[in-house]
């Protein structure tokens, strides 16, 4: 196995984990930016205001694509198992 099938195998592997947590982070990212703003506009700063709310977006985003997300992680484990014979060699 060469430096270049390492890297491939790297580049894959992080490509996986952006596509997988980029749905929740911009989501929690855009509901605390809305939230940031209501506080600002009403000068209201409770704590608990700027965390329920991206822990619900976030679980509603995973309910929507959580289907999708595992099915993407399954076929990247899959191709990921079938390069291990050619790994041993």
């Amino acid at each position: 196995m060469s430096t270049g099938d390492i890297t491939t195998l790297l580049r894959g592997g992080i490509f996986e984990v952006i596509m997988l947590a980029s749905p929740l982070l911009l989501s929690a990212l855009v509901v605390g930016l809305v939230v940031a703003i209501l506080q600002a506009t009403t000068q209201i700063q409770e704590q608990t205001l700027t965390f329920v709310p991206k822990v619900i977006a976030i679980l509603l985003v995973l309910a929507f694509l959580g289907g999708w997300m595992f099915a993407n992680l399954g076929d990247y484990t899959v191709r990921l198992f079938e390069q291990i014979p050619a790994m041993a060699r």
